[in-house]
């Protein structure tokens, strides 16, 4: 029977919904990599979940903390010749280890992640439909140690691979996109025995090959595999208590918000919050499922719930969003073209790139944009046929989000002359088109006492 175990006593552990077939409840629970990053976080895990069981919980993980960048790495090494996939699999087998359950529960898993890295070696290229393969070993090792740590806890629970329930995307590799569900992942998932716990990031092709949705692509897959199971609501449970006014770490009088809409929140994911992913707002915002942000290091906190209403009560700025690691690029046309045509070529490199920009100023003959410096590489090489092109690198992007109302009266001219007041210098400075954001460029050492002074100014003493 699906969504089902047994108590600690030795009872059947049955939620309230299996009793009454009437209540349609059903709840999907994303957890972080950090969540899932030791057996005393993937135990805390099991209790959180074991609390909302009569919630029919549908849960999604992502990879141990540190486990996508290790995977990453050892595609790019093998090329080369360098083939350990031993402190991969001594990472796992020690999570294993110390949840108290065999350690061997991954060995097929982890035997064919060593031939794959051999076989890398061997061909002397990872592919960009190899890269994904490798990276999927992440997920499908978590959720299997997880669902594992249930069983061994009384809780009935089974690993799904989400490509198995039915995740179908695009062959973009590396930032698949999901095509649509005709009711095939809530099918699948209605037959699993006990609490489904999904892979997230990950799906597959129509050929079969494994793909995923993009870095930090799990909020992404719980949002999706919500909508596919017409969730309640989605949970993405982190190591913060919800989203903040600003970044603690910058800022440790932050406060935080209980509730904000759909829109504030994708502002503020598309200016750096790393609190949801940005496309995981998309699928929930169209269906009007609520998202809610919990904290697994405090899961009776209250979090943030994001929903379509927007508060009814709310201050001129919501919060300051900030994105570091970036740069400012400038490309100046070498010759005497339109200037709509000059801007068409810029964007169409950056479009076959999928590489996205922001803030951009635009003159006469050049556009200045800011770009994640890890992007550079590929984009410079594009770009320098169209013109010269000018980096600024050691850059941040800070955005203030907020009422577009409160913002278009004199939302720049506050913030601009609050920075001014600091001797800050801004680039690319302006109001974004819904008029619900300032952004703007500042170099990375000005960072914190740009964020810290906007703070102080939009949220004086707490407030």
């Amino acid at each position: 029977m699906p969504w089902c175990g047994q108590r600690e006593d030795g009872e059947p552990w049955l939620p309230d919904w299996v009793m009454c077939r009437h209540d349609p409840r059903v709840i999907v629970m994303k957890f972080g990599g950090t969540s899932v990053g030791d057996a005393r976080s993937i135990r805390q895990v099991v209790q959180i979940v074991r609390e909302h069981g009569n919630r029919r919980p549908v849960v999604v993980v992502s990879a141990h903390a540190g486990v996508t960048d290790a995977l990453l790495a050892l595609a790019k090494t093998a090329e080369s010749g360098e083939v350990d996939v031993g402190p991969i699999a001594d990472r796992h087998r020690g999570i294993l280890r110390d949840l108290g359950l065999s350690t061997d529960l991954l060995d097929a898993l982890l035997g064919e992640l060593a031939d794959l890295a051999r076989g890398l070696r061997l061909v002397g290229a990872a592919s960009a439909k190899a890269i994904d393969l490798m990276a999927s070993f992440g997920e499908r090792c978590s959720a299997r140690t997880v669902a594992a740590a249930m069983r061994h806890e009384g809780m009935a629970a089974t690993a799904v691979d989400a490509f198995t329930a039915g995740l179908r995307t695009d062959s973009m590799f590396g930032r698949a996109r999901p095509l649509p569900d005709d009711g095939r992942i809530a099918a699948f998932l209605a037959t699993v025995e006990g609490v489904p716990v999904v892979t997230g990031f990950l799906g597959a092709d129509e050929q079969g090959n494994i793909t995923t949705l993009g870095r930090n692509g799990s909020d992404f897959s719980a949002a999706l595999i919500g909508v596919a199971v017409a969730a309640e609501e989605i949970q993405i449970w982190k190591d913060v208590d919800g989203v903040r006014t600003a970044d603690p770490r910058l800022v440790p009088g932050a406060l935080p918000i209980r509730s904000m809409s759909f829109a504030e929140a994708c502002e503020l994911a598309s200016f750096g919050s790393k609190v949801l992913h940005p496309a995981a707002m998309v699928p929930a915002m169209q269906r009007g499922i609520a998202l809610r942000v919990r904290s697994t290091l405090d899961p009776r906190a209250v979090g943030t719930t994001i929903e379509a209403a927007v508060p009814a009560s709310r201050p001129p700025v919501r919060a300051i969003a900030h994105r570091a690691g970036m740069a400012l690029v400038t490309v100046t046309s070498s010759r005497l073209v339109s200037q709509h045509s000059f801007l068409a070529r810029v964007f169409g490199e950056l479009a076959a790139a999928q590489c996205d920009v922001g803030p951009v100023a635009v003159a006469a003959a050049a556009v200045t944009f800011a770009i994640e410096t890890t992007l550079l590489a590929d984009v410079l090489a594009r770009l320098a046929t169209l013109g010269e092109v000018q980096i600024e690198r050691e850059q941040a992007v800070v955005g203030v989000v907020g009422d577009p109302q409160a913002l278009a009266s004199r939302g720049a001219a506050d913030v601009l002359a609050t920075l001014a007041a600091a001797g800050i210098c801004v680039r690319c400075a302006g109001q974004g088109a819904l008029a619900s954001t300032v952004s703007f460029v500042v170099s990375a050492s000005d960072l914190a006492k740009t964020v810290g002074w906007l703070h102080a100014r939009f949220f004086p003493a707490g407030s």
